[in-house]
């Protein structure tokens, strides 16, 4: 289950910072990313798919932090690879988004992001 304080600070934002470590340089780097949070999960869509930077840091590391608001947790994360639970990230991220600007940002989802958020 995620905890209080982290789960009202996901509630009241529609948007999170993640920070990986560069796989090459390991240097942090934090973005702001769209999520979509479904009970004790975490779910990322990067926006240049299994091209972007930050998802090749991340399937490095297995882990990242985020933040949202002035909570924040290092959590564990696992790449999705599987078309159908991509598919699946992406009918939450439209039901949260909206169908125009999903498709306007995540032009190629191949790949998402899941993080058990307890």
């Amino acid at each position: 289950m995620v905890d209080r304080e982290f789960a009202e600070a996901l509630d009241n934002t529609r948007e999170i910072h993640i920070t990986t470590v560069g796989r090459t340089t390991g240097a942090e780097i934090t973005l702001p990313v769209w999520f979509v949070r479904q009970d004790d999960r975490l779910y990322l869509l990067p926006v240049a798919g299994s091209g972007s930077n930050w998802y090749k840091n991340v399937r490095k590391a297995g882990s990242l932090r985020v933040t949202a608001r002035r909570a924040e947790r290092a959590l564990a994360a696992s790449p999705i690879t599987d078309p159908a639970r991509v598919a699946e990230v992406v009918k939450a991220f439209r039901a949260k988004y909206g169908d125009r600007d999903v498709a306007a940002y995540y032009p190629h989802p191949d790949v998402a992001i899941e993080i058990p958020a307890a």
